[in-house]
């Protein structure tokens, strides 16, 4: 199921797993079947027969430890207890995280995160598995390995697939049939994925759907190509790190012996495994956290001492999930929160810019957004303070191509205008797109520093 951001494709995966409309109220209208069970009806024979991985894993992940986790919906099935205790290390061991049992989830990575909410619904084995963009937080290797464990899925007809992504290149080897959402919500096409882009190709194009890059006719982005940013002249930092060490658990450590250091202007992607620490560090920098050992600076402060107000025009900072910075019950409450008259004067400019008009969505819940949506939003609250450092954890999760052309575009500016970027990302084409420095992390180490190309 591909689409724009908003055009409804997490909305039907809730739908088909039975939450729409008994968890979640709206206005129905027709018949939704699944299995050959009404959805309106039976939402106990459906949640048996469906397994949901939320686009945001941490609305799945319930318990202190991550076997308990798994185990939980397998005692919701009344599993006999000698079952569950095979059953758990196995479903771990089949999405990479075996050994993780006796870990907190509150400690993992997005992307593990993302990887244990998807063991949780593999476990009792379902029929029919609905994963919304499961792969979006993972690294490159873990990414590929997911894929394959669906493709094996997929080739054994273990399951029934319904997968929610982004990333044409990874749905459309291992779909039968593509549905294409508008923008409006309305289907432009669905059958086989040859077929509906030979039909229909250009009109998704055209709604900002990534395509396969394999096919010349939609390599380009059909954006006019942005003039190089030039080299970051060496100056004063406005961030560094020396010596870092922080574990979010005693004996564990995250981060060891880090040192970063961010000159104004510079374009950094923070890259690494899942669990290499580059959220943590990025957390560090902006003074979200403080380290075990070692020392922050920003702008040559601690930024742990900072007043809030002050921090939030020195530095920001965008979660990888964008509902933990939201804070207030409308968009255009949370974009203007905090801000100064001449901040606000540029808010509609930039929403608009990022494709979230105020007289459209201003009075909309910022909790009722998309996951792309969501995912602007966070990045529009702190732009319009235009923060000397902005470091961002997956700024471009979930976006469609007019979104993520929209954000480059901004983020160019703001580098051009002496902004510093530090980004945690997977994305290799945003590093390709925006970086001149590639800093990798393995293990919590700095272990490789050097310019991107």
């Amino acid at each position: 199921m591909v689409g724009p951001s908003g055009s409804g494709k997490s909305t039907l995966a809730l739908a088909l797993a039975g939450l729409i409309p008994h968890d979640i109220p709206g206005q129905c209208i027709g018949w939704l079947e699944v299995d050959g069970i009404d959805t309106a009806g039976g939402l106990a024979d459906i949640r048996g027969r469906v397994g949901l991985v939320f686009q945001d894993p941490d609305r799945q992940i319930v318990m202190e430890r991550v076997e308990d986790d798994v185990a939980f919906g397998l005692e919701n099935r009344a599993w006999p207890r000698e079952a569950m205790v095979d059953r758990v290390p196995e479903a771990l061991g089949e999405v990479g995280l075996a050994g993780f049992q006796r870990r907190r989830p509150n400690g993992l990575s997005g992307g593990e995160q993302q990887r244990l909410a998807l063991s949780g619904v593999l476990a009792p084995r379902p029929g029919i598995l609905v994963l919304d963009e499961p792969t979006a937080n993972l690294d490159p290797p873990a990414s590929a390995a997911m894929l394959d464990r669906l493709a094996g899925l997929r080739e054994r007809r273990l399951t029934t697939l319904v997968l929610v992504e982004h990333r044409s290149d990874a749905a459309w080897r291992l779909a039968d049939q593509v549905l294409a959402l508008g923008a409006d919500g309305r289907p432009i096409d669905i059958g086989p994925p040859q077929a509906v882009l030979e039909r229909s190709g250009s009109a998704m194009h055209a709604a900002g759907i990534w395509l396969p890059a394999g096919d010349p006719r939609w390599a380009a982005s059909g954006a006019d190509p942005a003039p190089p940013l030039p080299t970051t002249p060496v100056g004063i930092p406005i961030a560094e790190a020396y010596d870092i060490w922080f574990g979010y658990e005693r004996g564990r450590p995250v981060l060891r012996d880090v040192d970063l250091a961010v000159t104004p202007a510079e374009r950094i992607a923070l890259t690494g495994l899942n669990g290499s620490g580059k959220s943590t560090l990025g957390r560090l920098m902006v003074g979200l956290l403080r380290p075990d050992r070692g020392t922050v600076r920003l702008g040559r402060r601690d930024p742990a001492r900072l007043r809030s107000t002050n921090l939030a025009r020195i530095a920001g900072y965008v979660f990888q999930d964008p509902e933990r910075q939201f804070l207030t019950g409308t968009v255009a409450e949370e974009v203007n929160l905090g801000l100064r008259r001449p901040e606000r004067a540029r808010v509609p400019e930039l929403m608009d810019r990022l494709g979230l008009p105020l007289d459209r969505f201003g009075d909309r819940s910022p909790y009722r957004l998309s996951g792309g949506e969501q995912r602007r939003l966070s990045i529009a609250c702190v732009l319009t303070r235009r923060p000397k450092l902005l470091v961002l954890d997956e700024p471009t999760f979930g976006q469609d191509r007019h979104g993520y052309e929209g954000l480059l575009a901004i983020l160019r500016e703001r580098v051009e205008d002496g902004a510093a970027i530090v980004m945690a990302t997977h994305d290799e084409r945003l590093v390709a797109d925006l970086a001149e420095r590639r800093v990798t992390l393995a293990g919590g180490r700095l272990t490789a520093d050097a310019p991107v190309g």
